[in-house]
Formats: C-alpha cells, structure tokens, sequence
C-alpha cells in the first residue's frame, strides 16, 4: 500500500513506502528528459524528504524502462531551465538531500539525467542500464555536475574517457569502476533500490545523516578535520537515539528511533 503524496504532479509521481519516498519521473514518452515541470516538482519531493521525519531515505527512478535522456531541448530552445537558482539541475545536483538517496536505473541515464544520478548517494542498476556523458559530441560540457563530479566517483582516466568521447558505458563496467553499487536483473532495479534504502531508514536517522554529512563534507577539509568530525559526531553519539540503540540491543528487540 502506497500513499501519494500532495507534491505529485503528473510528470513527477512521489510515493511513500515505510520511511522511503519515491520519485518517479513520468514522462516515458519523451524518455524523462527533464523540463522545468519536473525540475521542480523533484525538488519540492526532495524538501519533502529532508523535512519530515517520518521520511528516511529516498528512491529517484524513471518510468517506462528508461531512467532520464536529460534535458527536453524542445523545452530548453522554449526558454526554460530546468536548473534551479543556488540548486543545481532539479534542485539536487549542488544542494543533494541531506537525507540519502538511491537511484534506480534501467535503461539510458544520459547526460543531465546522468548528473543527476551522479547527485545520488547510491545507485542500483538493471543490467542493460547504459550511462553517458555525451555533451561533447554536441560541442557542449556536462556543465550540470557531470565535469565536475564523476572524477569523485570514478577513477579519473574512466571519467576523462567518458566525458571527452562522450561514448556510454554499461552497468557491468559502471559496476567494477564503483558507479554502481549493485547490479540486477532488468526490470528489478527499483524493487532493489527500495529494498535497499529501507534497509538505511531502518537505521537511526541521526546517525545515518551524520555519516552522509561526514563523507560528502570531509574531502574538503584540512589539518583541523579530527575537530570538524567531532562536531557533527559527538552530538549523534550522545542523542537519545544512540542510548536506545545501545539499550535495544542489550535487551534484544528492534529500536524505536526518536530522531533526538
């Protein structure tokens, strides 16, 4: 049983399934490229998810066997942006969710929809899942995280490759360069993503956004970096949560997160 949430619209479709939201772009006709429609409504879901409680993890997928082609240039040569001001492309690929988030890939995530896969924490693929940079056969640059971000997740020279050639690759080498995180069977992606990311909003909340927080923040940081951990770890380790969790296990039963 699923329950729809108040920010759906028809080219976005969002969900709750027990502490996960899940963010469905509709527009398999046009293979969910990415309008300013849809760029918005991701990023009122993604809002949603940081700011309730109940949330605890995120899915982002595609519908009709394809994740998203990128950016609708019948939409773009209209006028619109499908970037938000001070947010990046559908408001996550500069501020991404405080909240983790999963994507579920089947088929072509190319271009914009591949930046803002990259904007995801995890991703799990199905494995005819195809990923692409190819701006540059066009005389264009990846300018929505792409050139910017994949050398963070995968091995230079691989990101090089791919973003000068602008040739795909599949989710078996995606895999093996750590893109993806798990690779399934087609048509399995997001029943794996969601089990997956239940298995995170099982976790205690403050402890999983602390870690989140501590990876994406800690490459930046220098010789005071001990000190800038301890201050988003130390408040974790003396929340109510983190004494349930000790006391759970000591009397052998499942922990009720408070978020405190």
């Amino acid at each position: 049983m699923t329950e729809q949430s108040a920010v759906t619209v028809s080219e976005v479709l969002v969900e709750r399934r027990a502490g996960v939201q899940l963010i469905t772009l509709n527009r398999p006709h046009a293979k969910n490229a990415i309008n300013e429609n849809v760029a918005r409504a991701v990023a009122a879901a993604v809002d949603e998810l940081d700011a309730d409680d109940d949330l605890r993890a995120g899915v982002l997928t595609g519908a009709g066997g394809v994740f998203s082609a990128g950016m609708d240039l019948k939409a773009f040569l209209k006028g619109e942006r499908p970037s938000l001001p001070g947010r990046g492309l559908c408001g996550i690929t500069q501020t991404p969710p405080r909240k983790p988030m999963i994507a579920a890939v089947e088929g072509w995530a190319l271009a914009g929809g591949f930046e803002i896969m990259l904007a995801c924490d995890l991703v799990v693929a199905g494995r005819g899942a195809r990923f692409g940079v190819p701006e540059a056969k066009r005389s264009l640059v990846a300018a929505g995280g792409g050139a910017l971000e994949l050398a963070n997740r995968v091995p230079r020279a691989l990101a090089l490759e791919m973003l000068l050639t602008g040739d795909p690759i599949d989710a078996a080498r995606a895999e093996s360069a750590g893109l993806v995180n798990r690779v399934v069977d087609d048509g399995g992606a997001l029943d794996a993503a969601c089990e997956l990311a239940g298995r995170i909003a099982a976790n205690g909340p403050l402890a999983v956004a602390a870690s989140k927080r501590v990876v994406l923040e800690s490459p930046g940081w220098g010789q005071d970096r001990w000190e800038r951990h301890a201050e988003i770890v130390e408040p974790v380790l003396g929340s109510e949560d983190a004494r349930e969790g000790a006391t759970a296990f000591a009397e052998k039963r499942d922990p009720v997160w408070r978020g405190r």
